[in-house]
């Protein structure tokens, strides 16, 4: 009996680190791509996300998500800090984005120095809603073998989990 949950326990864990290294090329990738905002050189024009703050914060501050830089300041403006390059934009005109604070989101807009001209803003969402179906993907596994969501899924469905920014 003890060596049968034994054998159970490793097939588990093996199990799972096998789950978590099919997903590390898709999240690396995903933080790549998330490093430089897609921006047009000749206009500075462009799109940024990260989440509202106060700028009475510093990035640290901003990235350990101290619950004073989602608090309206005095005197402070808002600013876009974007948690993958660890750089906080100023954002302009103050108006269009006083309802955000807070909030994450996508900001279109022309890069100004370091401030946003915001042309546009929107919030973000993250994942996906309860009951909607995953779109089809196709990944090589640490075994160089291509796995889709069709091979991955199992008896009583499938989890995908991603790390979004892990900072090591």
């Amino acid at each position: 009996m003890l060596s049968f949950r034994a054998h159970s326990k490793r097939k588990l864990f093996s199990f799972n680190l096998a789950a978590v290294l099919c997903t590390v090329p898709l999240a690396l990738a995903g933080q790549n791509n998330a490093k430089a905002p897609a921006t047009n050189p000749a206009t500075n024009s462009g799109a940024w996300s990260g989440t509202v703050v106060s700028s009475s914060c510093n990035a640290d501050e901003a990235f350990n998500e101290s619950p004073d830089c989602t608090k309206n300041v005095p005197g402070a403006k808002l600013a876009l800090y974007d948690d993958t390059s660890r750089v906080m934009y100023g954002l302009e005109p103050q108006e269009s984005v006083t309802a955000h604070l807070g909030d994450s989101v996508t900001v279109h807009g022309t890069l100004d120095g370091d401030a946003i001209r915001v042309a546009s803003i929107e919030l973000m969402s993250i994942g996906l809603a309860v009951g909607q179906k995953a779109p089809a993907f196709s990944v090589h596994d640490q075994f160089g073998r291509v796995q889709t969501l069709a091979t991955l899924k199992g008896a009583n469905g499938t989890v995908l989990l991603f790390f979004r920014s892990a900072d090591w």
